[in-house]
């Protein structure tokens, strides 16, 4: 179908785009931008004024549950999720029940998520059968089923033996290495920043160091083996000095931070809000504010929901019992925008904001998405930067109504996504 968007605000970063502009699309792909092609008949037309028009986010940790979690959400809901929040490329983690460590499962997955011609998924592949961090998977094999790398997700390897075998075979294949950095032994078992907030809840603390000398290991191993790693959800101010340092000298290694971490401190478990308890833990306001400076200043690639949806019964508990996670998908455009907002408000800003969701998330997956590029595939969100909305459970399509953001108001909705050049999502007017 051509469709032809007018008069809407098309920012692309990819390609310094920032104007009132024409997009127009044809065979999933966009054709131009600005003035239509020789021959061009748009079969649907679609009025953008006041929109935003922007490449379709590029969200880099969103688990969907499925296989073996469909108690918690199913690939359906989080796939309405992801075309309300405006999200057409998800990177998925491999902990799924089956462990994502064969590609019949990968293929599998892929597959089901193709029927649903919604949102474009790309899984990581374990890096370990199991998730155990004792032998390695068929990278190759899991490669050729449709992963776009290997990761741990929550389970950190002990032996430091099997993590460089491991680098060693993905730098001969050119894989990428998906690391959340924590040592398996400091702060293991703990449920809130190590801090004086901890201390006066009683509640067990995972300190800054249980990421940092997870960093030098891996920066170590790095060096070593040559092998390129991405740094997933980095949570304190010390973390990001080593990535600095680390880029600086040349490794290479991209790194990124939940959107939630962007916002939040410790200070808002206030008293023991569960939907406050995630992992990693929300740190002091000097590692937000960190954060925040590091999005702004590129040492941080990109910026993802970390959608971890978790349901009522392993949510609504005493702190300490209840299952880390919060619901991401719909509120990652609202929450970079509200960011964006607040570091000046201007232009640069805002393309700045986009650009993490977008072209930057995809560059550091490796994936050719995040661009309105003329022959890019056609995957497009258009949202209302100004239109106010209260963050409500009932307001969420993701079976995971769970998230430290409930009451909150945020600016940004998204009012139209369209994937592969098919209008998927449509917010129907109130």
């Amino acid at each position: 179908m051509n469709l032809h968007i007018k008069n809407g605000r098309v920012i692309d970063p990819a390609n310094g785009i920032d104007a009132v502009q024409d997009l127009y699309i044809g065979d999933g792909k966009v054709v131009a931008v600005g003035s239509a092609p020789d021959g061009f008949t748009a079969a649907r037309t679609i009025d953008a004024a006041g929109l935003v028009v922007a490449p379709g986010l590029v969200d880099l940790s969103a688990r969907l549950r499925e296989p073996g979690y469909e108690y918690k959400a199913t690939l359906e809901s989080e796939m309405r999720a992801a075309m309300q929040g405006g999200v057409t490329t998800l990177v998925c983690p491999p902990d799924t029940d089956p462990v994502l460590d064969e590609p019949g499962l990968v293929e599998m997955l892929k597959h089901r998520a193709r029927n649903l011609n919604q949102a474009n998924v790309h899984p990581l592949g374990a890096l370990t059968m199991g998730l155990k961090g004792t032998a390695l998977t068929e990278m190759a094999e899991l490669t050729e089923a449709g992963c776009i790398g290997f990761a741990q997700a929550e389970h950190p390897i002990e032996d430091t033996t099997v993590l460089l075998r491991a680098m060693q075979y993905a730098k001969t294949f050119g894989y990428t290495v998906w690391l959340r950095p924590q040592d398996p032994h400091i702060g293991r078992g703990g449920v809130a920043h190590s801090g004086p907030l901890a201390s006066r809840l009683g509640l067990s603390g995972v300190p800054v160091m249980s990421e940092t000398i997870a960093l030098h290991t891996i920066f170590e191993l790095m060096r070593a083996s040559g092998a390129r790693v991405h740094l997933c959800r980095i949570s304190s101010a010390a973390a990001l000095e080593l990535i600095r340092a680390a880029k600086k000298e040349g490794l290479p290694v991209t790194c990124d931070v939940g959107v939630h971490h962007l916002h939040m401190t410790d200070a808002d478990i206030g008293f023991f809000d569960a939907n406050a308890r995630l992992t990693p833990p929300l740190r002091s306001q000097r590692d937000r504010e960190a954060i925040r400076a590091a999005v702004l200043d590129g040492t941080v690639d990109a910026v993802c929901s970390d959608h971890t949806p978790v349901d009522d019964d392993e949510k609504l508990l005493p702190f300490a019992e209840a299952s880390p996670g919060a619901t991401g998908l719909e509120l990652l455009l609202a929450l970079m925008l509200k960011w964006a907002h607040e570091q000046g408000g201007d232009d640069a800003a805002l393309a700045r904001a986009i650009s993490r969701i977008t072209i930057d998330a995809a560059r550091t997956a490796g994936l050719g998405a995040g661009t309105l590029s003329v022959g890019a595939p056609a995957d497009v969100v258009l949202f209302d930067p100004d239109t106010r909305w209260t963050v409500a459970a009932s307001s969420l399509a993701s079976q995971g109504k769970h998230t430290p953001f409930l009451g909150y108001e945020l600016a940004g909705q998204v009012r139209a996504t369209v994937v592969a050049g098919q209008v998927a999502y449509e917010r129907r007017p109130a």
